[in-house]
């Protein structure tokens, strides 16, 4: 039994890590703010989730279960509601997010604007 717990929370440790790593990609590869924002607290709500898991998994019944069962729920609130706040004050700065329609539009207004 306890080898089959060990291998849960393994698993659950190196799928959170994995999360995480991605939405550290996402953080560099996305164009505009509103798509970094999404990428990073939803991996990173979902990378920590899964890493706290699996780190109550491997501590047992006690004090320190309690703990991370605590720590989990403050980072689901507290991310979340960051990542809101932060794209709701930017949209309200006027922060556009960025569409499709924003490169064919940026090229045929190059091409109109280059043109005597």
């Amino acid at each position: 039994m306890e080898l089959l717990l060990d291998i849960v929370s393994w698993i659950l440790l190196i799928s959170g890590s994995f999360f995480t790593l991605t939405g550290a990609l996402g953080l560099l590869r996305f164009p505009d703010f509103f798509t970094r924002t999404h990428a990073s607290s939803i991996t990173d709500t979902l990378g920590a989730g899964l890493i706290l898991t699996g780190l109550m998994l491997q501590a047992g019944w006690g004090i320190v279960l309690a703990k991370l069962l605590l720590i989990l729920l403050f980072s689901l609130l507290a991310s979340t509601t960051a990542c809101h706040a932060m794209a709701k004050a930017a949209l309200r700065s006027g922060l556009k997010p960025h569409t499709v329609n924003d490169n064919d539009n940026s090229n045929s207004e190059e091409e109109t604007s280059s043109k005597p």
